[in-house]
């Protein structure tokens, strides 16, 4: 399956401001934006050009794909998911990139960037409702149980991952027991509920033309 493996720390810094895409690393001041808040490439230190109506478009979708780690051409798939389901599309399409499984982990505290908690789903570390799933994109419902996998539990690797992500606030829209790494889909997410620095009006605007 096709995916970025460059820095990321390039992608923060060409849409020009911290997306947490390594986690709490982000929040130190070693951070590369911190050190570079200027775009990558041999121009990036220059003057930055006033953004066309298209070009804060683009640019907003881009921030989206980032954040949430998926390709054109899959989130063009969520777009128009978003566009049949009946409300308000840019919430729908907000909500559909929230609830995929690697981000629910990711807000339960069981990876320290949406990137690791990816890698737990991938590694078979998770099930959901007592049925392991390795699919990062799964989309969960109201009413799922996500647990770390009961022979998984004693990791070291969950032990060194808990004790950075264990002071993360957990979103509404989901109930955490921290004690038993499980964690209860308890509705879907608001527009208020997904804190991402995210216009995603101006996504539908581009999609829409």
């Amino acid at each position: 399956m096709a995916r970025y493996i460059g820095p990321v720390c390039r992608l923060c810094r060409r849409e020009g401001e911290k997306l947490f895409l390594k986690g709490e690393r982000c929040a130190k001041g070693s951070c590369a934006i911190n050190k570079r808040p200027t775009p990558p490439g041999q121009h990036g230190a220059g003057r930055r050009k006033q953004l066309s109506e298209y070009g804060l478009q683009l640019r907003e979708k881009q921030k989206a794909k980032r954040i949430y780690g998926v390709l054109e051409g899959q989130f063009r798939k969520y777009y128009d998911m978003a566009d049949r389901i009946p409300g308000v599309t840019g919430e729908n399409l907000v909500r559909l990139l929230e609830m995929r499984l690697d981000n629910a982990v990711y807000r339960l505290g069981y990876g320290r960037s949406r990137t690791e908690a990816r890698q737990v789903v991938r590694h078979n570390l998770i099930t959901v409702n007592g049925k392991r799933v390795n699919i990062p994109s799964y989309q969960v419902k109201v009413g799922d149980v996500i647990q770390v996998a009961e022979k998984s539990k004693n990791l070291t690797r969950f032990k060194d991952i808990l004790d950075v992500s264990s002071g993360r606030s957990v979103p509404e829209w989901l109930t955490a027991d921290p004690e038993n790494l499980r964690g209860t889909v308890s509705s879907k997410p608001s527009r208020e509920q997904v804190m991402i620095p995210v216009r995603e009006t101006l996504i539908v605007e581009l999609y829409s033309k």
